[in-house]
């Protein structure tokens, strides 16, 4: 099978290198990727934006299955434009991927459901934050109703810089506080059959103890040995199937990989939000312990064939993943430092831990040199026998990266590894 991803960051990193490993991949394409992916498919330019653009391409290559791995292009209808072109498609249409591109939508969707999820306004006007923001009391919780590559929300007990984030984003959604240890929860579906993946757990706020700013995600880890050991069940019961079912319902059926954000409150288990595609950098240390072939899991969720395959596969391991990010990140990202010390982890710490690149590119035409081109620059991947190893391997292997001016938390995993 020739396959085609479709993004450039380290989501799409972990996904290229899992499909590297499968047997069944004969080749493997990237558009556009970054100079990590580069290790282990062939890139191509493409607007990731443009269904017909990455159609054209996909016909081009031969692919047999494309991946779409960010959110913007499958609210844009990439993923449509595959399927017109008779190219099987891992991801949700445009319509179903308004469960991301909308969180009021999603709301919608959840109360159709009957999906357990904080109680909420939607508000477009001064008026409508005020009083929803007066309703709830702090921490107030502030979430775009679009999407904001996962800077959209702010929790905090400052009622003015609650207000100034609303006004700011036009229409958006006020919700109660959750309170309660979160936890990312995948799932594949093909519109009718749902099949969990493990679940994880990552940490957004860029500074250790949940301090500072949100950001996209600082680092992740999976298995959770604290929790209950029926949770996956309980949500595939209570969130996940309804969810498919609803959607199918309602004539925009959801083929693709479905997230459930989820908060174990002190009342049970909340929907925070759902995304419509893998999560990052949750994806990271979800696939380095998947043991069933990608390729193929995948390719039976495009087609609608889930039902037929065996369970899934899963190594015994722990994993962590920790970000290296640029400096001033999440703000406006310092780019173009050169990264050094990749080689270093890979002759010395693999396989137990690798580097998965997320903001990166080479330096001109100099493919030896690796520099900084975003945020998120890297994310930091080990897998040990359990989450108190993966962790002193992750973290050796950060030591050995120098980017100047680089950030990362030094205490990802480590209540879950104490606690274990």
């Amino acid at each position: 099978m020739k396959v085609l991803v479709i993004g450039g960051g380290a989501r799409e990193h972990a996904l290229c290198r899992s499909l590297s490993l499968d047997p069944a991949v004969t080749a493997l394409h990237c558009a556009p990727g970054n100079a990590g992916i580069a290790d282990v498919a062939e890139l191509h330019q493409v607007d990731a934006l443009d269904g017909k653009a990455v159609a054209a391409l996909a016909a081009e290559l031969g692919a047999g299955l494309v991946i779409v791995g960010p959110e913007a292009p499958l609210v844009a209808g990439v993923a449509d434009a595959v399927r017109e072109a008779g190219i099987p498609c891992f991801g949700p249409s445009k319509e179903a991927a308004r469960l991301e591109g909308s969180k009021a939508f999603a709301k919608d969707v959840m109360a159709g459901a009957g999906v357990p999820t904080a109680r909420s306004y939607v508000c477009t006007t001064p008026e409508e934050v005020d009083e929803a923001l007066d309703a709830f009391g702090a921490p107030y919780v502030v979430k775009d109703d679009g999407l904001a590559a996962g800077k959209g929300v702010v929790v905090t007990d400052d009622v003015e810089q609650a207000r100034e984030h609303a006004l700011a984003c036009g229409r958006v959604v006020i919700e109660e506080f959750l309170d309660g240890p979160e936890v990312s929860l995948f799932a594949v579906t093909d519109g009718r059959t749902v099949v969990p993946l493990c679940p994880a757990q990552d940490f957004k706020r860029a500074l250790d103890g949940d301090e500072g700013p949100n950001t996209g995600g600082m680092g992740a880890y999976s298995p959770l040995p604290w929790a209950d050991p029926k949770l996956v069940d309980e949500v595939q019961e209570t969130v996940l199937q309804p969810t498919v079912d609803e959607l199918s319902r309602r004539g925009t059926p959801f083929s693709g990989l479905l997230y459930a954000g989820l908060a174990i409150t002190s009342r049970g288990v909340r929907v925070i939000e759902f995304n419509a595609r893998f999560g990052d950098p949750e994806t990271q240390v979800v696939l380095a312990r998947l043991r069933t072939p990608l390729a193929g899991l995948l390719l039976a969720a495009a087609s609608g064939t889930l039902a037929d395959l065996p369970p899934l596969r899963w190594s015994d391991d722990a994993a962590v993943t920790v970000v290296i990010a640029s400096h001033n990140y999440p703000g406006t990202p310092r780019t173009g430092d050169p990264i050094e010390g990749l080689a270093d982890v890979a002759s010395q710490d693999a396989p137990d831990a690798y580097v998965l690149h997320a903001g990166t590119k080479h330096d001109g035409d100099d493919s030896r040199t690796v520099v900084s081109a975003g945020g998120r620059v890297l994310s930091v991947t080990a897998t040990g026998a359990d989450l108190a190893q993966a962790r002193e391997r992750a973290y050796a292997a950060v030591a050995r990266i120098r980017l100047d001016g680089s950030q990362h938390r030094t205490d990802i995993a480590e209540k879950a590894a104490d606690e274990a």
